[in-house]
């Protein structure tokens, strides 16, 4: 292994291998320049030197292929022992796009699988078009939400979410098959949602995921995440600007895991260790794509660290408090709380009201205790949305939090009016409407279906 200290190396000097902080943490793949920039952020970080198992070289060399993850640029670890595992880029098998599929194609095994994507979309689909459908169901719904008829307004809403939740189908999409990403457009794209969750939170809240909506994990679990993570950041009192960073963080946050077989994600049998493995290395891919894009740092790093633990047991650095950024510890958050509460192959979804207790509890100091405060605040201890049994033999949904007490949710009574035939909405806790307990899952579908 050769040593380069950072003064010898010139702005834009090619390296005919990877370059490595040590043994295990890959700074530069050879294919790619050091710059001035890189030098600077190392510089910041206390880096002198830097090591590399092959010697400088002109660009118009030819150079081994060198594919797999790598960190780059101002990613480098707040210490020195802080190292991202080590990644064999011939373990990674080819991913292929073709006629709709992700072909899957294993040089070892001499066999290939597909998963099935819907086809690749323009690129008004891919985004220019979901604000004027958005504005458009807005402005033909527009007496519905001014005369604050709640059926009505969960009814636009629901279609507003479903217009979202189409863009980050097309986003992931057409990544998949052109590797484009536009940050200007996805910014635009995420300030009109974190604008539409101010507005309607309590509404967007109460959307619950369906059995059918796990078979699109990716999206589904993107978008739900970002509603969540926009939620912590509103209540956290996040600038706009900022909000907007964290949405996208939100959105992209498994962006990476399009570069690895979809039968990762997409299975209901339990994975191996070397699968586990492989899926684990996709906050690095998601960090890499962003870095090739020219995202902001403060997005990659949030990709690349919402699977950090406040403890230090969680990956790929194994950071732990402060060194974790402010949007990587929102999104570990919001992601692990949808996953809790959403359906997967492999097992049952849990009640919202089961996975704010799991997240309270917090073991092992897992989660930022500010994060996880803001997140109650938000939902509160029964979370919007979830069905209760009140102790007069009632039945509720919870519409909104109390900011005061969040124990004691807003409730809106099914099936009783008021004298002028609006839904009776008050807070719980008193004697007569004090929540017994949340309703599981066959007995809120029972409610929707009586309902109907």
């Amino acid at each position: 292994m050769n040593s380069f200290p950072l003064q010898t190396i010139k702005n834009q000097q090619y390296f005919s291998k990877n370059v490595v902080l040590d043994e295990s943490f890959i700074l530069l793949d050879s294919s790619l320049p050091f710059t001035d920039t890189l030098r600077k952020a190392l510089m910041e970080w206390n880096f002198k030197v830097v090591y590399s198992e092959g010697e400088f070289r002109r660009a118009s060399d030819p150079v081994e292929s060198s594919s797999g993850p790598r960190i780059s640029s101002a990613a480098a670890p707040s210490h020195s022992d802080r190292k991202v595992p080590h990644i064999d880029p011939n373990s990674f098998e080819e991913v292929s796009f073709e006629d709709g599929e992700f072909v899957v194609e294993n040089p070892g095994s001499g066999h290939s699988s597909s998963v099935n994507i819907p086809p690749a979309p323009s690129k008004a689909e891919a985004g220019d078009g979901i604000n004027s459908n958005v504005k458009k169901i807005l402005e033909n719904a527009h007496n519905a939400i001014g005369k604050n008829n709640d059926q009505s307004r969960m009814e636009v809403v629901q279609n507003v979410y479903n217009e979202y939740l189409n863009y980050t189908n097309a986003l992931y999409t057409h990544y998949a098959t052109h590797k484009e990403l536009n940050l200007q457009e996805i910014s635009d794209t995420i300030k009109d949602l974190c604008m539409f969750i101010h507005d309607n939170r309590r509404y967007v809240l109460r959307i619950q995921p369906t059995e059918k909506a796990g078979r699109n994990f990716l999206v589904t679990h993107s978008m739900r995440t970002t509603v969540l993570a926009i939620t912590i950041g509103l209540q956290l009192r996040m600038p706009l600007t900022k909000l907007v960073e964290l949405g996208v963080t939100g959105i992209l946050h498994e962006i990476g895991q399009t570069r690895l077989p979809p039968q990762l994600y997409i299975t209901d049998k339990m994975l191996s260790a070397p699968e586990k493995a492989k899926l684990a290395t996709h906050p690095v891919l998601g960090y890499n794509i962003l870095q090739e894009k020219d995202f902001p740092v403060s997005i990659a790093l949030g990709v690349l660290e919402h699977h950090e633990r406040e403890n230090g047991q969680g990956y790929p650095r194994h950071l732990s408090g402060n060194q974790i950024s402010l949007y990587a510890k929102i999104i570990s958050v919001a992601c692990s709380f949808e996953a809790i509460t959403a359906p997967r192959h492999f097992r049952e979804a849990k009640t919202t009201y089961d996975a704010m207790l799991e997240m309270l509890r917090n073991e092992q100091h897992a989660y930022d205790d500010t994060v996880i405060k803001a997140l109650l605040y938000s939902l509160s201890l029964f979370p919007i949305g979830a069905y209760v049994y009140l102790a007069n033999g009632r039945i509720a949904q919870v519409t909104d939090a109390n900011p005061n007490d969040p124990k004691n949710p807003i409730i809106q009574i099914i099936g009783q009016k008021d004298e002028k035939g609006n839904p009776v909405v008050l807070q719980s806790g008193t004697d007569k409407y004090k929540i017994v307990r949340v309703l599981n899952k066959q007995e809120a579908n029972d409610i929707l279906k009586a309902l109907k």
